[in-house]
């Protein structure tokens, strides 16, 4: 691969360097409060839009982080006067952080953006210019080996991940190196790979500039940079759309269809220690006499529980159109832009793609005798971070797999928290015509109950067992208990699995 186009890179090894970097722009408040402060909160939205204009207008003023935010984040030229007592400018031009230019002026090499990590740590993410952000607006940049920033893929996949400790990490084609930083907190030892040797730079930037170890940065294709080594946990925000050829290689796989994401997925269960979590971003195709639910679940490793999510399902037409605005291609020559949607529905037609998915993947290395697979189609809003969320359906998974309905009646139950019921039915009516049990957290799921299931969810506080408390309910209903307690289980396993109820501690 070939980044002669390319601006040069700051030193990696000037960690000296780079620490004075850092302490000089958190003691100018350069991080994500700071710049929030100083934007107000829609130029600092419209920034993740790769809207700069309102950026602009609100730094034009002379204030040390004004320039800061202007050289690093909206790449302009300042007068080296400007940044001389706030930056080791002589330090960062040596080092390949700065560039002279007109003169008197000097300019980043690099995009720096202040990014808040989940416990108030204030984070730097490194990516080459005008590539900050990514997304349907556009990155400006075609060249071959370009590295973004953080775009809203990067962050759904952090608040998706389980977090340890684990003893070992793998982030699988890091990018600017964000989710490898997010790994750092808690995983004692992080690798990163990726088959572009300016990421792995880049990478080493970003965990330097924000005070995190350094990562075992490997370069190579998929798993190929770890041979047979396994993991805690490997995450990847793979380029994983469907394209007609590998034009732009931050995003198109480079093989046919959703071949990469399968691939990652079908190899990941290897790679896995006994309990570790490979958890993906993807998209799948949803061909012409095939349901997407039988594709995702061939993709799934032997010895591995798997939960897949489909958040989004895009026509061919539209998901063309999408990738085709994210390349800035429908600022082209008309006639070229037509030949390239040509191409993309010409892709499709000869796979029998009708739609495209996207959604988030985690599995979990059980070695279970029967593996649970679950995949559903979620489009709702969720509470991120879902870490915990993710763990603990698998921690459902097992107890149910562990608890039969002998033992489900046995146990004790609490409601968990944050649960409400609303009863739905026609004005006046003298009984709702069902109930529904919502969650406020995580998932926000709902789930339609019948009044048993409703009566035992709402007095599940961990005091009886589920059978104390159906024989209370059969008795005040006048049902015969036997029956109740031969029916009433699958409606229990509904409700753990779903996250409505827990097992507690008797």
């Amino acid at each position: 691969m070939s980044n002669t186009s390319l601006a040069p890179l700051p030193s990696s090894d000037r960690t000296d360097v780079t620490a004075r970097l850092r302490d000089a722009l958190l003691g100018a408040s350069f991080s994500a409060d700071g710049l929030l402060d100083l934007l107000g909160a829609p130029a600092y939205a419209a920034l993740a839009r790769s809207e700069t204009v309102p950026a602009l207008r609100a730094t034009r003023g002379d204030s040390p982080l004004e320039a800061l935010v202007r050289l690093f984040l909206l790449q302009q030229p300042v007068p080296h006067a400007r940044v001389a007592h706030v930056l080791p400018v002589q330090d960062c031009l040596e080092s390949g952080w700065l560039t002279r230019v007109d003169g008197d002026e000097v300019a980043a090499v690099v995009d720096v953006r202040p990014y808040g990590g989940p416990g108030g740590e204030d984070w730097f993410i490194v990516s080459d210019l005008g590539c900050a952000v990514g997304g349907a607006g556009g990155i400006g940049s075609h060249d071959e080996g370009v590295v973004l920033g953080v775009g809203g893929a990067s962050t759904t996949l952090a608040g998706i991940t389980v977090r340890g400790p684990f003893a070992s990490a793998l982030d699988l084609g890091t990018g600017s190196g964000i989710q490898a930083l997010h790994a750092a907190q808690h995983a004692t030892r992080v690798s990163a790979t990726d088959l572009n040797p300016r990421a792995l730079h880049i990478t080493a930037l970003t965990l330097a500039l924000s005070g995190a170890p350094a990562a075992d940065l490997r370069e190579g294709s998929l798993f190929e940079p770890v041979g047979d080594e396994t993991f805690d946990l490997i995450v990847s925000n793979p380029p994983f759309v469907i394209s007609p050829g590998a034009r732009l290689t931050y995003r198109d796989g480079g093989m046919g269809g959703d071949d990469l994401c399968r691939t990652l997925v079908q190899e990941a269960g290897d790679r896995l220690n006994e309990g570790g979590y490979a958890q993906f971003l993807a998209n799948w195709q949803h061909v012409e006499g095939e349901d997407w639910q039988d594709r995702l679940r061939s993709w799934v490793p032997r010895g591995c529980d798997a939960w897949i999510v489909q958040r989004e399902v895009q026509d061919v037409t539209q998901y063309a159109e999408l990738w085709l605005r994210d390349a800035g291609d429908h600022y082209a020559d008309p006639v070229e832009y037509q030949a390239r949607y040509d191409a993309w529905l010409d892709e499709f037609e000869a796979r029998k793609v009708k739609a495209v998915g996207f959604g988030w993947i985690t599995l979990r290395r059980s070695d279970a005798e029967l593996p649970s697979v679950v995949l559903e189609e979620w489009p709702h809003s969720v509470e991120q971070p879902l870490g915990d969320t993710v763990r603990a359906h698998f921690e459902r998974v097992d107890y149910l797999r562990e608890h039969d309905d002998a033992a489900l009646l046995a146990a004790h139950f609490r409601l968990v928290g944050e649960v409400v019921q609303e009863q739905v039915g026609l004005p006046g009516a003298e009984d709702p015509e069902h109930v529904v049990l919502r969650q406020h957290r995580g998932m926000r799921r709902a789930t339609k109950v019948d009044t048993v299931g409703a009566g035992f969810a709402g007095v599940c506080d961990g005091t009886l067992s589920a059978g104390r408390i159906l024989d209370a309910i059969a008795q005040l209903v006048g049902e015969d208990p036997v029956l109740l307690r031969d029916r009433t289980p699958a409606q229990i396993r509904v409700l753990v699995e779903q996250g409505f109820i827990e097992p507690a501690a008797h």
